[in-house]
C-alpha cells in the first residue's frame, strides 16, 4: 500500500512542476567552451535557488559571483532563479533542473531544460556509382552519410554553385543505442543530361560544432552525341571573291567528334587537305564546356564557291550530326546579328526598340480616331460645324420660328425672272408664295 502515497506525491510534483515555473530557454544547443544562461521563474517570492547541472548540484546565491556556475536574475525577493554557466563542459550534456521553493508546504517545484552540447560529426562520405562515365539519359544515384554528429548534421547537395533541389529524398536519423549521437543520411536521383557534364556533385554537411561545412564530391562524366547549337541550314555571311574564307560550325560533343566536310565530289576527314591545298578540314578545337569549333577554311573564295552546298558530318561513339552550309558575300543581316536580344527589331534596315513601336503604334491610332470624329462632325453638323449648312425646303403651313436664309441661298433661284419672292401671311408667320416658273 505504501505504493500509492509514493504515486501520488509524483504527481503533485508533476502538477506544481508544470504549472508554476517557468524556465527560459526550454532548449539550448552550445559548444565546449560557450557560456550559457538559464531562468527560472515563479510568481512570489523565493528565500533559495538550487540548480543541478549535469550531475552536479549548485546552491545559487546573489552576491558569490566567483564560481563557474553563478546567479543570474533579478533577485530571489522576484522568484528568479538563474543561473550563469561561464563555460560549457563536454559532460554537462543532458538536462538542467532548477528546484524552488513552494510558496506553501514542503515540496519544491522544479523546471527542466534541454542542454545539447554541440558534437561535431564526422566526414561526410558520398557513396555513387563506381563507374567513371555515365551516358545521357542514365538514371545516376548517390548516397551521403554523416555519421555521429550532436545533434544531427544538415545535408544540402550542390551541382557546382547550384543547390541541387529536385530528386532529392528525404534525410534518414539513426542512432546506435547507449549513445546520443545521430547519424543522417540521404539519397538523390537524376536523369543525367548533357548540361551535368563536367560538374560537381557535391554533398555539403553543416553542424552547430563546425566552423565551416565539410564536402564531400565527384566529378559527373557524361557522354552523348553530338549536338546542334543552331537548327536549319547555316549560311556564312561576309566572304570576299578572291579572300580567304573560313567556315565555322559550333557543336556540342562528348567524347570529342570527328568531322568530315564535302565539297563537290571531294570529301575531308578533318585533318586534311585538298591535292593543291587549296581547301583545308582543320581539327576540331574544343571550346570548353563540350563545345568545339569545326572549320573548313578556302584559301580563296571564288564564284562558284558561292554558288554551292557544304556538307558537315560530326561523329562520335554515340552518334552523329550533319550540316548543310552555304556562303554568302552579302554582310550579316541586321535581324541575324542582333538574334540574342530580344528587345529590338528591325524595319527596313532600322532597329526599333518595343517603346518606340508602341509610341508610333499609338500615334497612329490617335490620327485614326481624330480622322473619324472629323467626319462624324462634319456629318452631322456638330461641334465646329454646326450652323454651316441651313434647311432650304419649308413646307407651305409649317409653324417655325428659325428665321429664313438668305435668299441667295435657297435652291432653285438661279431663275432671273424671280429675283425676290413674294410674301403672304398666314398669322404670324411668313411663307414665300409659290408661282410657277416663267421662260425666260
Amino acid at each position: 500500500m505504501a505504493v500509492f502515497p509514493a504515486f501520488f506525491g509524483l504527481v503533485l510534483v508533476s502538477l506544481v512542476t508544470g504549472q508554476t515555473v517557468e524556465i527560459t530557454p526550454r532548449e539550448a544547443v552550445r559548444r565546449v567552451g560557450d557560456n550559457l544562461t538559464v531562468l527560472c521563474k515563479v510568481s512570489y517570492p523565493i528565500d533559495s535557488c538550487r540548480m543541478t547541472v549535469g550531475s552536479t548540484p549548485y546552491r545559487l546565491i546573489p552576491s558569490q559571483q566567483d564560481e563557474e556556475v553563478v546567479y543570474s536574475g533579478q533577485g530571489l525577493q522576484f522568484g528568479e532563479c538563474g543561473a550563469h554557466i561561464k563555460h560549457i563542459k563536454e559532460e554537462w550534456n543532458g538536462n538542467i533542473s532548477c528546484m524552488l521553493p513552494p510558496p506553501s508546504g514542503s515540496i519544491e517545484v522544479t523546471g527542466i531544460m534541454r542542454l545539447v552540447v554541440a558534437k561535431p560529426p564526422a566526414n561526410p562520405q558520398l557513396i555513387s556509382p563506381p563507374q567513371s562515365n555515365f551516358k545521357e539519359g542514365d538514371i545516376f544515384m548517390a548516397q551521403c552519410i554523416v555519421p555521429n554528429g550532436r545533434p544531427v548534421a544538415k545535408i544540402t547537395w550542390f551541382l557546382d554553385d547550384d543547390q541541387f533541389l529536385t530528386g532529392v529524398h528525404q534525410p534518414i536519423i539513426t542512432s546506435e543505442p547507449g549513445i546520443d549521437l545521430e547519424t543522417i543520411s540521404q539519397n538523390i536521383t537524376k536523369e543525367l543530361s548533357a548540361d551535368d557534364n563536367g560538374k560537381r556533385l557535391v554533398c555539403r554537411a553543416e553542424h552547430e560544432a563546425l566552423d565551416s561545412p565539410r564536402e564531400a564530391a565527384r566529378q559527373l562524366v557524361v557522354y552523348y552525341p553530338p549536338k546542334r547549337t543552331e537548327a536549319g541550314q547555316i549560311t556564312i555571311f561576309g566572304l570576299k571573291i578572291g579572300s580567304e574564307g573560313r567556315l565555322n560550325v559550333t557543336v556540342r560533343a562528348n567524347p570529342p567528334p570527328e568531322a568530315q566536310w564535302t565539297v563537290g565530289e571531294l570529301v575531308l576527314a578533318a585533318p586534311q587537305k585538298n591535292e593543291d591545298s587549296s581547301i583545308t578540314a582543320l581539327e576540331p578545337v574544343h571550346l570548353g564546356g563540350g563545345y568545339y569549333n569545326v572549320t573548313l577554311v578556302l584559301t580563296a573564295v571564288a564564284k562558284e564557291d558561292v554558288d554551292r552546298t557544304y556538307y558537315l558530318r560530326v561523329t562520335n561513339d554515340l552518334g552523329r550530326e550533319e550540316f548543310a552550309l552555304r556562303l554568302s558575300t552579302m554582310d550579316e543581316p541586321a535581324a541575324r546579328k542582333e538574334i540574342t536580344s530580344l528587345l529590338s527589331f528591325d524595319v527596313y534596315g532600322v532597329q526599333l526598340s518595343p517603346g518606340a513601336i508602341a509610341g508610333i503604334v499609338v500615334a497612329i491610332l490617335l490620327l485614326i480616331t481624330l480622322v473619324s470624329l472629323t467626319v462624324f462632325a462634319k456629318a452631322t453638323d456638330r461641334w465646329c460645324f454646326a450652323g454651316r449648312s441651313h434647311r432650304t425646303d419649308i413646307p407651305d403651313g409649317a409653324d417655325s420660328e428659325a428665321p429664313l436664309p438668305p435668299h441667295d441661298d435657297i435652291k432653285g433661284s438661279e431663275n432671273p425672272t424671280h429675283e425676290h419672292g413674294d410674301f403672304i401671311s398666314n398669322g404670324d408667320t411668313k411663307h414665300p408664295e409659290k408661282k410657277p416658273d416663267t421662260a425666260v
